[in-house]
């Protein structure tokens, strides 16, 4: 309850109303657009429908949506998005019981103890180790393990942005790379038919660009402010925590040698998983079975009482239900799109408009699109299954590989997570680290436009050597 003349502050709707709004914008445009088709053919080796985007024409709608098909989508949005969802759920489940062992808070004291005394080492150490863990997919997974590398940082005597910087720009560069992130890279590749995790190579490539310029930047800022105290953008703070932090005080947790088998564990589960989907053709049920198999390996190799474990799995799980929820809400957009029979016109009108602007020029305007879009919809899987399934055809029509496609969606996607105030995980991260959203826009902005610019330049190369597969 507001009080008399207190003024209620601007909050955009939580990302559930956001998609029944636009399940409503659906409804409506059902009415105004047209209705059409492309034709469709499926592999018959593949089970892929592929799309023949030389057959284009207008239909009569003879199933327009009625009150009961708004509602109705949004429970055959979750089961259509099942095999996602359960994947996800599997996957946080023993995420979590990692996490809740210690084992990779363990892993950072242990970096930090073998580079003692080397300050800007252990800066560029733990933005490498927080971009590997990004990689995988932890977004907000990683938040949990912010403080601990903040009270490192700052007790090496550099300011409350540097500490914070450190580790969630990895995070965002992580992330975005999208090495053999299935949130963003798996589920668009799985949407246009493409092998998970295929392109490896030039997204690793495309990481280590990321790492650099942020290291030279992040070095940068935090050598003038350790220099000249008054550069700092928290300067009067930075100026008591110097004359009163000496040291950072931290728990620190034993890297046992169960612990290191654990996390030798997961670098194999991420190894086989990208191996199996690429190479053995594997799909959710076989990732979702990698996880569980893990879970049960963590149980053993920790010597965790398996009840304890089994509880610990489904609170993991239960912290990405949300998320699958919305993966299903939006696919419940797509099931309005596809009845009212709106998504080619869409298609057709979008491609018509791009058809005479050339690659360059169509790949900016789809990285802008993906990055405003995240605005709205920060969800990354979630937003892959409203935009895929437009952006893919689309790059079939303009001679764009659908691998390109990709990349622009994984790209326009990841670095806006960290920079625009409707992202739940930042605004978490900034106040568990009692950082402001002014000061962090401060050091970032910068940043983030040249990581966005190198992040382009590596589109355009992906198209000119024609990325694959197709």
């Amino acid at each position: 309850m507001f009080k008399k003349g207190e003024k209620k502050g601007f909050s955009f709707p939580h990302v559930y109303i956001m998609f029944l709004l636009v399940m409503l914008l659906v409804v409506i445009l059902s009415w105004i657009v047209p209705s059409s088709e492309y034709e469709r053919t499926v592999d018959p080796k593949t089970g892929i429908t592929k799309l023949n985007t030389d057959v284009f024409h207008y239909i009569q709608n003879k199933n327009p949506i009625s009150f009961m098909d708004f509602f109705t989508a949004l429970h055959n949005g979750v089961v259509q998005s099942a095999d996602i969802i359960v994947m996800l759920l599997f996957a946080s489940g023993a995420l979590y019981i990692l996490e809740k062992s210690g084992a990779i808070a363990a892993g950072i004291h242990k970096l930090l103890q073998i580079a003692e005394g080397k300050e800007k080492l252990i800066i560029i150490a733990l933005l490498a180790l927080f971009s590997i863990l990004g990689t995988i997919g932890f977004g907000e997974g990683g938040i949990p393990f912010i403080p601990l590398a903040m009270a490192v940082i700052m007790g090496m005597g550099y300011d409350r942005i540097t500490a914070f910087a450190t580790s969630t720009i990895g995070l965002a560069i992580g992330f975005t790379s999208g090495v053999v992130n299935f949130y963003t890279t798996g589920v668009s590749q799985t949407i246009v038919g493409l092998p998970i995790y295929s392109g490896l190579i030039f997204r690793i490539v495309s990481l280590i660009v990321f790492l650099i310029i942020s290291a030279i930047y992040i070095l940068r800022y935090a050598n003038k402010t350790k220099a000249d105290a008054t550069k700092s953008i928290v300067f009067n703070e930075y100026l008591e925590q110097l004359d009163h932090i000496k040291k950072a005080e931290y728990e620190e947790e034993a890297f046992t040698w169960p612990r290191k088998v654990a996390l030798i564990g997961l670098v194999a589960v991420l190894i086989g998983s990208a191996f199996g989907a690429i190479r053995l053709g594997w799909g959710m049920p076989e990732l979702s079975s990698i996880y569980a198999i893990y879970a049960i390996f963590l149980i053993i190799v920790l010597r965790l009482n398996p009840s304890d474990a089994a509880e610990t799995f489904g609170i993991g799980a239960a912290r990405l239900l949300p998320t699958g929820l919305a993966i299903g809400f939006a696919r419940s957009v797509m099931i309005l799109m596809d009845q009212a029979k709106i998504i080619d016109t869409a298609v057709h009108a979008l491609s018509g408009m791009l058809s005479h602007t050339g690659s360059i020029i169509t790949l900016l305007v789809l990285f802008i699109v993906v990055i405003f879009f995240n605005f709205f919809v920060v969800s990354g899987s979630g937003k892959a299954m409203i935009l895929m399934p437009i952006m893919g055809p689309l790059g079939k029509i303009l001679g764009i590989n659908q691998q390109v496609m990709v990349v622009v969606y994984q790209f326009g996607d990841g670095f806006t997570n960290y920079l625009w105030p409707t992202s739940g995980g930042l605004m978490a991260a900034l106040g568990m680290s009692n950082v402001s959203y002014s000061d962090w826009v401060k050091f970032s902005l910068k940043l983030f436009l040249l990581l966005h610019f190198a992040a382009f330049i590596l589109i355009i190369i992906a198209n000119s050597i024609g990325l694959g597969p197709n």
